[in-house]
């Protein structure tokens, strides 16, 4: 992805990227339900690679399929491209894991940008002192191999409700995680960095006791002026 769009996306907010895609027509980009495991205190930025569970089923899914070196969780781990954020699909069961510390490691280690399940991860704890973001519904022990078949990578998926496709770009943050169409990433970063900044403003202006009417959203021409003079002060 474009680097300057990547470092964009690292400071602005899932709110504010979620209304400048509503802007744009589009509702459904926030993956529901996950949340950040030991938050890092950077958002998690980078193109989506992704993973589809299916329903187990148990003469498919013993233990012994570990075995196998084409399995395609374990395949998923070792070809995700550095830089990239997994995308699992887990049908939103987490009543048996997406994945655990090993293998969150090893994406680490590969260069992973992080890794998010609309499941749940065993080993969260561990999970969550990693130096990769890993957002999830919430802890589960039992094995993916009990309720989830990994069946297929990097095509199109539903994570969370949101729709994924393979290069979409993924920002993750302290509440959630958001799904930009690749197409549009550029443009919506962009914007998002100046929604930024002037709601930078207008929680300045709140907290001197200004009122919100004709301030969020802007509709008074004095409060762009007092913005234009407040970038200016600021090096915004």
């Amino acid at each position: 992805m474009n680097n300057e769009t990547r470092e964009k996306l690292l400071t602005i907010s899932v709110a504010t990227l979620a209304t400048a895609l509503y802007k744009r027509g589009l509702r459904n980009q926030v993956i529901q339900g996950v949340r950040p495991l030991g938050y890092k205190g950077t958002n998690m930025v980078g193109p989506a690679f992704t993973l589809r569970y299916m329903p187990a089923r148990e003469d498919r899914n013993q233990l012994v399929e570990f075995r196998n070196p084409a399995h395609p969780q374990r395949v998923a781990i070792e070809t995700c491209p550095p830089g990239h954020v997994l995308v699992m699909d887990s049908r939103k069961d987490a009543t048996a894991a997406s994945a655990g510390d090993i293998l969150v490691t090893r994406l680490m280690v590969r260069g992973g940008a992080g890794i998010v399940s609309d499941g749940g991860f065993r080993d969260a704890a561990t999970i969550a002192e990693l130096d990769i973001p890993a957002y999830h519904t919430r802890p589960s022990s039992p094995t993916n191999l009990t309720k989830h078949e990994a069946i297929e990578i990097n095509g199109p998926i539903g994570c969370g409700d949101a729709p994924v496709f393979p290069g979409d770009i993924i920002v993750g943050d302290a509440d959630c995680v958001i799904v930009i169409p690749a197409g549009i990433a550029d443009e919506v970063a962009t914007e998002a960095v100046e929604m930024t900044a002037y709601e930078d403003f207008v929680v300045e202006q709140v907290k001197a006791g200004q009122t919100i009417i004709g301030l969020y959203p802007c509709t008074k021409d004095e409060h762009q002026t007092a913005f234009a003079e407040w970038r200016k002060k600021n090096n915004r």
